[in-house]
């Protein structure tokens, strides 16, 4: 019987999904994480926007075009927020959520909705799924910040830490199978031994795996501190941090119930390049949030060319319902689409300056593919390099950057 589980949203997600995966293909069954012609369809969904809910319905469609006598399974944000927007639709035979999504892959008889209660533990039965370059490992799951525009509180419940041998025990085996880690989570900011923040902790038990290079998913910016950067010193911890801002603007970030000013975040982002050689500094910014005045908008345009990002995730404000920020007067679309074009405009510019500036170091790339005449892979700042010199798959290569391309930049082999 061939299977296919295919997922939407956040690495959480992805981790979550490669599990099932996994669970099923020890079972004998044939899995895709992609859309083909199969038997059944596991879709783990997402709930981050309206868009990512209105995709997660849509997918149903596909598999159905696919196979319209096919069986379909839902889990995930989308379903844990409304389970009913996809038990009403055609094939689906069982709709759950957010919790014990890996019990799918041992019940495929299982019919009707269960949206179980969230846990206050963490869920520890998942396992890593390495791909022959990398792979994710969860430490934590479920968010306390309650920010004013999220739902995922809601829906993955509160934070929630994995045991620290558990994460070392996975961490073991994958260094005997792949060339890099990346460190996931809902929040990874809030990992926790005793009820104490430790992620510095975690960090430094990481100092064995010298084989191995380590990436970190999205922080919040009050995480790093002396201790963490020593922390990353200490192991092989790509120079790239994702520091989540949503907003340069102090009255904004009020609104949205965040817990810090611009100031701290750009002393954070001053400390990590004291603390770094050339790190790339990436954000999300959502544009458009209920209020945001021009003024307001202004403030984090410029807010974001001061910092000089390498990148930024820009997102439309989306509501959300269940939110406090629902309660806000929304700003006009119109409005939003030319703030967006603005700020995407200021991106491109602030992206070709970081790719120049990184001209004057020798990277380390780990290649992954081969394509179009170029092997392809990324550096430890997280520049997509497109190297057209001979790389053998799933190993570093020292390269220099000739000039930007495409969504990266053409490397040469030193």
């Amino acid at each position: 019987m061939k299977i296919v589980v295919f997922t939407l949203g956040c690495k959480v997600n992805q981790y979550e999904s490669e599990s099932i995966m996994l669970a099923l293909q020890k079972q004998g069954y044939e899995v895709f994480s992609h859309l083909v012609p199969a038997d059944c369809y596991i879709i783990n969904t997402c709930a981050v926007t309206n868009e990512a809910e209105k995709k997660s319905r849509q997918t149903v469609a596909k598999c159905r075009a696919l196979n319209p006598n096919c069986k379909i399974y839902i889990c995930g944000c989308a379903s844990e927020k409304n389970a009913k927007q996809f038990s009403d639709l055609q094939n689906v035979v069982y709709v759950g959520g957010t919790e014990n999504k890996l019990n799918i892959a041992y019940n495929l008889d299982a019919s009707g909705v269960n949206v179980e209660k969230q846990s206050t533990e963490y869920d520890d039965t998942y396992l890593a799924v390495p791909t022959k370059t990398r792979a994710y490992v969860k430490i934590q799951d479920g968010c306390n910040n309650f920010c004013s525009y999220c739902i995922i509180p809601y829906l993955r419940g509160r934070s929630r830490s994995r045991n620290i041998v558990s994460i070392l025990n996975e961490i073991d085996g994958l260094s005997k199978q792949v060339k890099e880690i990346v460190i996931t989570g809902i929040d990874v900011s809030d990992y926790r031994i005793d009820d104490q923040k430790a992620l510095d902790v975690l960090l430094e038990k990481l100092e064995p795996y010298d084989n191995i290079r380590f990436r970190l998913s999205s922080l919040e910016q009050g995480i790093v501190d002396d201790k963490m950067i020593d922390a990353c010193k200490k192991i092989n911890m790509c120079p790239h941090f994702h520091l989540s801002l949503q907003s340069g603007s102090d009255s904004v970030l009020k609104r949205m119930n965040r817990k810090y000013k611009t100031q701290d975040y750009l002393q954070t982002v001053k400390k990590l390049r004291k603390s770094f050689d050339n790190p790339n500094i990436s954000t999300d910014i959502i544009v458009g949030f209920p209020e945001e005045s021009e003024k307001e908008f202004k403030e984090t345009y410029n807010f974001a060319k001061k910092v000089g990002f390498a990148n930024i995730h820009i997102f439309p404000y989306s509501l959300r319902s269940g939110t406090v920020a629902e309660r806000f007067k929304q700003v006009d679309g119109i409005v939003k689409r030319k703030r967006i074009k603005k700020l995407e405009k200021l991106n491109k510019k602030l992206n070709k300056n970081y790719i120049k500036h990184s001209k004057k170091q020798i990277l380390t790339v780990l290649v992954e593919e081969n394509e179009d005449g170029y092997y392809i892979g990324h550096s430890e700042n997280y520049i997509k390099c497109y190297i057209p010199e001979h790389c053998e798959l799933n190993t570093f290569v020292k390269v220099k950057i000739k000039k930007q391309y495409n969504d990266g930049a053409i490397a040469n082999k030193v």
